[in-house]
C-alpha cells in the first residue's frame, strides 16, 4: 500500500468509532493515532491543545455531553503531500446528534442538529503530529435560533457531500493526477488575487477554472452560493469590497496544498491576512484593522474545472480579533431562554 493510502487507513479506525460515539473507544483510538505531544489547532473558542487527552477532554467530551447520541459522518477523506513533502489527510463531514444539553452556552433544541467540520491531520512516522480543524459552531447556533450576528447573504443549508459520491478517494495515490488537481487550484487562486488590484472581474478568468454550475459551500454566516454570479453576489463582492488588499500579504503566511485524485485541499493556521478598510462584510465596521483568517478548503474537479468547493472560515476568531465576543453577545441575546438540559417523553426508556 502506498504511503498516502496507509495514512488514510491509519485514521479509519478513529472515524469508525466516532460513528457510534462513546468515550472509551474514542479515547483509545485517539491515543493510538495521535502523538502524545501532537499539536492541535481547533477553531475559536476551543483554541490550541496538545495531545489526545486534551483533545478529548476539552473538545469531544463537552460536545458528547450536549449531543448525547453523537455521530461523525465523513463525506470527504483524501490524502497527499505538499510541495515540501509534508503528508496530510483531509476529512470533511458533519457531527450529528440530538441536541439535548447546552454546549458553549448554545441553547439545546431537543432536535437533531448538525455541525460541519473540516479536519486536517499532518502525519509523521504513522502518527498524527498536528491537527488543524474548523468546526462550524455558527451553524449550530443558527439551528438553535441563537446566532446574534448579521444574517447570511448566501443560502444556509445542510451542506451536502460530493455530488459525484466519490469523496472517499481510493488508492493507490496517483501523483500526476493529484498534482494536476492541486495545480489547477493554485493557478485559479493566483488569478483570483489579480482582482481588484489589476482590474475588474474579467482578470480573474473564472470561466477558465470554474464549472458554469459550480457550488460554493461557505461557512454558516456567509452561506452557500451557486455559479459565478451567486459566488460574486453573495460572497466575493462584499469580501473584496471590505478587504481589497486580499493576497497582498501572502509572503507572511504558510499554506499546505495537497491533492488526491480529482480533489485538492488547503489548510493553514492562518492562511489569509488582509485589512478591513471598507464596509460591507459580516456587518463589520471598516476600522482599518489587519486580521488573519483561517480558511480550510476542499475542491472537487470535474472535466478539468472546479465543480464543488467546500469552505470553512473561523468566523468566531475573526470577530474576536476585532474585539467582538460573539459567545458573550449570544448569552446576552438568549438570557431569557431556558438553557438547561431538555428531557423529552420517552428518552429515559
Amino acid at each position: 500500500m502506498d504511503q498516502h493510502s496507509s495514512n488514510k487507513a491509519l485514521i479509519s479506525p478513529l472515524r469508525a468509532v466516532m460513528r457510534d460515539f462513546t468515550e472509551a473507544p474514542v479515547r483509545a483510538a485517539l491515543d493510538r493515532v495521535f502523538a502524545s505531544d501532537g499539536v492541535i489547532h481547533l477553531s475559536h473558542p476551543i483554541g490550541d491543545l496538545q495531545g489526545p487527552k486534551a483533545l478529548y477532554d476539552s473538545a469531544y467530551a463537552p460536545l458528547l455531553a450536549a449531543l448525547l447520541d453523537l455521530e461523525r459522518r465523513d463525506w470527504i477523506v483524501m490524502a497527499g503531500e505538499t510541495d515540501k513533502g509534508d503528508q496530510w489527510v483531509g476529512c470533511g463531514g458533519h457531527y450529528v446528534g440530538t441536541f439535548l444539553a447546552p454546549w458553549l452556552d448554545i441553547p439545546p433544541t431537543g432536535h437533531i442538529a448538525h455541525m460541519r467540520f473540516h479536519e486536517f491531520y499532518r502525519i509523521e512516522n504513522n502518527q498524527i503530529v498536528e491537527m488543524q480543524a474548523i468546526w462550524d459552531i455558527p451553524e449550530l447556533m443558527m439551528q438553535a435560533g441563537a446566532w446574534p450576528m448579521v444574517p447570511s447573504l448566501g443560502r444556509e443549508m445542510f451542506v451536502p457531500g460530493p455530488s459525484s459520491q466519490d469523496g472517499f478517494v481510493p488508492g493507490p495515490w496517483d501523483k500526476a493526477r493529484a498534482t494536476a488537481s492541486c495545480q489547477h487550484i493554485v493557478d485559479m487562486l493566483a488569478h483570483l488575487i489579480r482582482h481588484p488590484a489589476q482590474g475588474g472581474p474579467e482578470v480573474m478568468e473564472m470561466e477558465k477554472f470554474w464549472h458554469p454550475r459550480f457550488n460554493w459551500y461557505g461557512p454558516a454566516g456567509i452561506g452557500t452560493a451557486r455559479g459565478a454570479s451567486g459566488f460574486r453576489n453573495w460572497h466575493q463582492i462584499p469580501f473584496l469590497s471590505a478587504m481589497p488588499d486580499r493576497g497582498a500579504h501572502d509572503d507572511e503566511l504558510v499554506f499546505h496544498f495537497f491533492g488526491d485524485g480529482d480533489y485538492a485541499a488547503v489548510t493553514g493556521w492562518p492562511n489569509m491576512k488582509q485589512t478591513i478598510s471598507a464596509d460591507g462584510w459580516l456587518g463589520i465596521a471598516p476600522a482599518g484593522q489587519k486580521i488573519t483568517l483561517r480558511s480550510l478548503d476542499f475542491w472537487r474537479m470535474e472535466g478539468g474545472l472546479i465543480r464543488e468547493n467546500w469552505v470553512l472560515v473561523d468566523l468566531l476568531d475573526i470577530y474576536a480579533q476585532l474585539g467582538v465576543d460573539v459567545l458573550a453577545r449570544m448569552r446576552a441575546f438568549n438570557k431569557a431562554r431556558n438553557l438547561g438540559p431538555i428531557e423529552r417523553p420517552g428518552d429515559a426508556a
